[in-house]
């Protein structure tokens, strides 16, 4: 049976306090609906792009962006092909929890404990990563010969998996363990940090191992409540130092150790939750800028807004209020009786306040 292990070092202790404030105040932000879903799709563009470049799809962010909203650009099929896969594999991760959830929240059989997640959807998962780029022999399916990591630049092998005969073994002793209470006792953060190394190790496909073992220990975050409105992605923090990522991971995969169970994760659920809590900090302050006074949110709740009027809210957040000469400024293709119109609606919706009159007029938050 795999048991994962790992000490509690001061540097994971301080990463995990930093993502749990974090996760509240992004949770708890008063966000209208329309930055919601925006900061929703920004999340996902970011997480199909640096989840494909760091395994060397060449495709830029706007590219990436074109590909998701159904644009033809100028590129190889098989990139753009690693692209769409990607997207699904993130549409069948948010299926799933949801689902699951669901019906989780439904069985009082299983009241108090997390839903489990199966092989199945490892599986699922890398059929999904892989498809029309792989045979379907191999989509899916555990491999059946040896393969090894190469540092791409100088062709050297890095690091060397288990022979394919372990991978069922391993893999299935790995989910054992992730449905069992001992893997629920963990942080969730942890079990995800876990899940990414264990089946990085193992390499149990062919190929698309790190963007599944990405994916798979996403699903776990968000299966054990921490999607935190799905607003992340930490695969821009691997990315933006794939040096340094895959540097960890072999850091731990070449420790001599007898077994899986004996090598100490230490170092990489370190790395890991450092890139969590980094990623989640660039969240945190992003919507705190453009979320509304906390104080409103209990008064008003949800207010739906135009474009206009979000940018006229974010910029009196920003810089404390608004006159004329700037938002002729943030809005030059609009009229000041446009503008007029939408700040009246704002004190309306009991938003903001005018403070003088006239020409002199500025504009505060209530």
């Amino acid at each position: 049976m795999f048991s994962p292990k790992f000490i509690i070092t001061n540097k994971i202790l301080r990463d995990i306090g930093k993502i749990e404030a974090s996760k509240e105040i992004i949770e708890n932000a008063p966000l209208v609906p329309a930055y919601e879903a925006k900061f929703r799709q920004e999340a996902i563009i970011r997480t199909v792009h640096h989840g494909t470049h760091i395994e060397g799809n060449p495709l830029d962010s706007g590219e990436v962006k074109d590909v998701l909203e159904g644009k033809e650009i100028a590129a190889k099929d098989r990139d753009i092909q690693e692209i769409i896969n990607y997207r699904n594999v993130l549409k069948y991760l948010d299926r799933k929890v949801t689902i699951s959830a669901s019906l989780f929240r439904n069985s009082e059989a299983r009241k108090g404990r997390v839903f489990q997640i199966f092989e199945k959807d490892l599986h699922q998962i890398h059929k999904l990563t892989v498809d029309k780029i792989l045979s379907i022999t191999q989509a899916g399916k555990y491999r059946k010969t040896q393969v090894v990591v190469k540092n791409s630049k100088t062709g050297k092998v890095s690091f060397k998996p288990p022979i394919a005969q372990e991978v069922p073994k391993l893999t299935k002793d790995f989910f054992a363990w992730l449905n069992s209470g001992e893997s629920e006792s963990i942080h969730p953060v942890l079990t995800a940090g876990i899940t990414h190394y264990v089946l990085a190790y193992i390499h149990p496909f062919v190929d698309g191992n790190g963007r599944t073992a990405r994916a798979l220990a996403t699903m776990v975050l968000f299966a054990r409540g921490y999607d935190i409105k799905k607003f992340f992605s930490i695969e821009e923090y691997f990315d933006r130092n794939a040096k340094r990522y895959y540097e960890t991971l072999q850091e731990v995969s070449n420790q001599k150790a007898a077994s899986l169970s004996d090598r100490n994760l230490t170092a990489w659920l370190e790395y890991f939750c450092e890139g969590l809590a980094e990623e989640l900090a660039r969240v945190k302050d992003r919507v705190q800028k453009l979320s509304l006074d906390s104080r409103l949110k209990g008064r008003t709740g949800q207010i739906t807004l135009s474009e206009r009027q979000m940018k006229l809210v974010e910029y009196i957040e920003t810089y404390g209020s608004i006159n004329n000469r700037a938002w002729r400024s943030l809005l030059p293709s609009f009229s000041d009786d446009t503008i007029l119109r939408d700040l009246k609606d704002l004190q309306k919706k009991r938003l903001i306040k005018k403070k003088g009159s006239t020409k002199g007029a500025v504009y505060i938050l209530k």
